[in-house]
């Protein structure tokens, strides 16, 4: 007789909500590693870390961005708007990942969005989301006045204080990274560095990255609480070695507490 995954209520529970349907993926190859996996991420995981629901789905897309998840990834994109995260923010995810993992890592996930909304027949408006426009000078005023909502007063002039040998990197920063990406629709600012410091956390060895991006969300409002529940509502997707060292990060820059 096949083993049946034993899931608890309350994962099933979940389960039913991502997906109404039926559950896809290993339950038939895998039962008993679903069984595991499915209790701790949908009832521990989320019992014991009050998140919302369009916020958990915000992250663990963004992690699943983050770690190259792509098989996952795409499991997880039509529960993600099952519960609550907006097409339209779930392919504005996709699109800021490349200023933080580059198109070559990002372009997989793209597809995986655009199939994903096709097979399951989720339309997206097509209407504009940049606030900017395409040029230098409406695109550094625009992601200079993001860079001042994430990291305080003292990013006003920062395009000017690059390194002399290679000025163009804060350059790129202000007018690309944070004018190109951070001034559009569909996720706040908040929102943005929330996946901003997934994407970092969940690819690891860029703990320095991790570092600013920890105390611009903080600056933002995403404070040391908050935090603490992102890293925590990541750990199935992500370990606990990436997950304890974003920990360490948060602790650090925040000022651990005994």
């Amino acid at each position: 007789m096949a083993y049946e995954a034993n899931l608890t209520d309350n994962a099933r529970a979940y389960y039913d909500r991502m997906y109404p349907g039926g559950t896809p993926g290993l339950l038939d190859s895998d039962p008993e590693f679903v069984e595991r996996f499915a209790n701790f991420a949908f009832d521990d995981v989320v019992g014991d870390v009050d998140l919302p629901d369009r916020t958990r789905f915000i992250c663990w897309l963004a992690t699943l961005l983050g770690c190259q998840g792509v098989d996952e990834f795409r499991v997880m994109v039509p529960a993600a708007v099952r519960m609550g995260v907006e097409p339209e923010t779930v392919k504005e995810i996709v699109y800021q990942a490349v200023a933080y993992l580059g198109i070559g890592r990002v372009y997989p996930f793209l597809n995986a969005v655009n199939e994903v909304f096709a097979e399951q027949g989720i339309e997206v408006s097509d209407e504009p989301r940049a606030t900017t426009e395409p040029t230098e000078e409406s695109r550094y005023a625009g992601g200079e006045q993001a860079q001042v909502a994430c990291f305080g007063e003292h990013m006003h002039g920062f395009k000017d204080r690059g390194n002399p040998e290679y000025p163009w990197i804060s350059q790129w920063l202000v007018k690309n990274c944070f004018g190109d990406y951070y001034t559009r629709d569909g996720l706040t600012i908040p929102e943005r560095e929330m996946c901003t410091f997934c994407y970092i956390a969940a690819q690891g060895g860029c703990e320095s990255q991790l570092r600013s991006h920890t105390a611009g969300n903080v600056q933002c409002g995403n404070d040391r609480e908050f935090l603490i529940k992102v890293v925590s509502n990541n750990v199935p997707f992500i370990g606990y070695p990436r997950s304890l060292n974003a920990m360490a990060v948060v602790e650090e820059v925040t000022g651990k507490k005994d």
